[in-house]
Order: C-alpha cells, then structure tokens, then sequence
C-alpha cells in the first residue's frame, strides 16, 4: 500500500501532462486552466480567481493580462462599485474550451477502446474515487 501513493501520483501527473500535449492549446497550462475556471464559475473577480485557481493575486493579473490580449476574456467594471472588476470568459475563449476539452476526451477516447470490459469497470470505480477524494476538503 505504500508504494500506491507515489504510482498514483506519477499515473496521474503523466496523465495530466499527455493530455495537455494532445490538446495543444498553444496556451501555458495556467492559461488554460484559468480559462477552464471562468468558463466553469465565472466571471470571477481577479481576488476570487486567485483563490479558486490557488495562486498569487499578481499571477491572476497577468494570466488575465494575457488572456484579454488574445480575445479570450474582458474585464468589466462592476456597476456597484467601480474599483471591483469581473473577469468573464468571451466566445471565443469558450470556443477554445470546448475544442481542448474536445481533444482531450477524442484521446482518452481512443486509448479506451483498447481495454477489455471488466478493465473499464474497474476505471469507472477508480474514476468514482478519485471524484470523492478531490471534492472532499481537507
């Protein structure tokens, strides 16, 4: 059992980092996954961006910096109170999701295929754990 957590760790780095390359995106993966946020939970406040993505507030700002320069979010000025500002997604920034998202899942997809029935069923469960684990707070 102790060997479990570095194989894991490994398993799903590897995972993670092949995924990222097949769907070649063209953006630094904290590009891609501040745009995958405000898709899922925006518009976000830079602050509130920061603390869903784990990372420092000035590192918000230039991922943000970025992302507005390429079309793929703005920054609007809440009608409240001037000095907030939200950040939200644009078409073309959600365009960009799905496609990567798109990707990604055709790969998996594809990898898949390649296994026996009785090894999908034991994917779906391992799947189902890893949910739990990484929605349970610590």
């Amino acid at each position: 059992m102790a060997d479990l957590s570095p194989r894991l760790r490994l398993a799903v780095t590897r995972t993670a980092r092949r995924l990222r390359q097949e769907a070649d995106a063209g953006l630094s993966p904290s590009l891609t996954a501040a745009l995958a946020t405000l898709e899922r939970h925006g518009p976000l406040t830079p602050s509130r961006l920061a603390e869903v993505e784990r990372i420092q507030r000035p590192t918000v700002t230039r991922l943000v910096a970025t992302l507005e320069e390429d079309g793929l979010v703005t920054r609007e000025t809440d009608p409240d109170d001037r000095r907030v500002s939200h950040i939200r997604i644009t078409k073309e920034g959600r365009a960009l999701v799905k496609k990567l998202r798109s990707r990604k899942n055709a790969y998996l997809s594809r990898r898949l295929r390649d296994l026996d029935d009785e090894e999908l069923e034991i994917l779906e469960r391992a799947t189902a754990i890893l949910e739990r684990i990484l929605e349970d707070p610590e």
